[in-house]
């Protein structure tokens, strides 16, 4: 029977990180599996905890939203160790391309029964951050400011408090020129964001890249061209359903390897966090990390 150590975001989703696994924890110890719970204190923390469990051969779970899957991830990626995901956060968007069931008892099921499945990570270098590992995607733009808006949200979870800081972000937002450069070729680009995107979702639900998959060994690079404001707010709706790849200021790319770069100081952000701004250059790492999910 798997053993188990669940590292807990303590303020995901409005402390929700900690209700999360309860319903979990229960089923799991009902099945014989052994569970240890640890509460981070920051996200180095629970990447500390997350591989001193990994190390001692325990399926390592990542209670929380996509920072902490994400930098628990990023942690174990290349390390052999085994992740499960309890998503309790505002976005959930990396257990969403999984397709993990939301219910308890779907989930330990996926936990106790399910079979590690190879995944790709994306490592991340810029000036600032020498080397780090997310999962789902680097966003560089307007959508880094948003998410900035939405992580200080006091009223608004979920959804709403992404949707209200994208309007916000968009009402004082220019269009930057970027150089994208995909596997050595360079695509100049001007408009609002460049998205490379191992998962298909960011954003809370937002279907980025209805194309992307997270064991092809690719990733997918969405660029969204300048536009009038009132055309910008259409593509945000466009986004609940992935519609907004057919219109003519949105392109897709393909590639291993992307740097993005531009002509001032673009915020850029990875799976839910705003790290700092471009450059930065994203690279996947193919079959890098073994999570618990449904088959695909």
């Amino acid at each position: 029977m798997r053993q188990f150590t669940a590292v807990v975001n303590p303020t995901a989703g409005g402390s929700a990180g900690a209700a999360a696994l309860l319903g979990v924890a229960r089923l799991l110890r009902e099945a014989g599996a052994g569970l240890e719970t640890e509460y981070s204190r920051s996200l180095a923390h629970a990447q500390e905890l997350a591989r001193q469990a990994g190390e001692a051969g325990r399926v390592v779970l990542a209670v929380g939203g996509d920072g902490i899957a994400g930098g628990i991830g990023g942690a174990l990626s290349g390390t052999g160790a085994v992740l499960g995901l309890v998503p309790a956060g505002r976005g959930n968007d990396f257990a969403r391309a999984l397709g993990l069931p939301s219910d308890p008892a779907g989930l330990a099921e996926v936990l106790l029964r399910g079979e590690p499945r190879p995944v790709d990570t994306i490592e991340v270098r810029s000036a600032v951050h020498d080397r780090t590992v997310v999962l789902g995607s680097v966003y560089a733009g307007v959508d880094a400011v948003a998410n900035r808006h939405a992580n200080h949200a006091r009223l608004l979870r979920g959804t709403a408090s992404y949707y209200a800081g994208g309007l916000r972000a968009v009402t004082t937002w220019r269009p930057a020129r970027y150089r994208v450069t995909v596997d050595g070729v360079e695509h100049p680009h001007t408009g609002y964001t460049v998205v490379a995107a191992n998962s298909g979702y960011y954003g809370s639900g937002r279907l980025i890249a209805p194309d992307a998959r997270v064991d092809d060994g690719m990733l997918d690079v969405v660029l969204i061209r300048e536009a009038p404001r009132r055309l910008f707010f259409a593509l945000m709706n466009d986004l609940t359903t992935g519609a907004h790849v057919h219109r003519p200021q949105v392109s897709i790319l393909r590639g291993r390897e992307i740097r993005i770069e531009a002509d001032r100081a673009v915020p850029y952000g990875a799976d839910g966090e705003v790290e700092a701004v471009l450059p930065v250059t994203a690279k996947v790492l193919p079959g890098a990390l073994h999570v618990l999910s449904r088959t695909p």
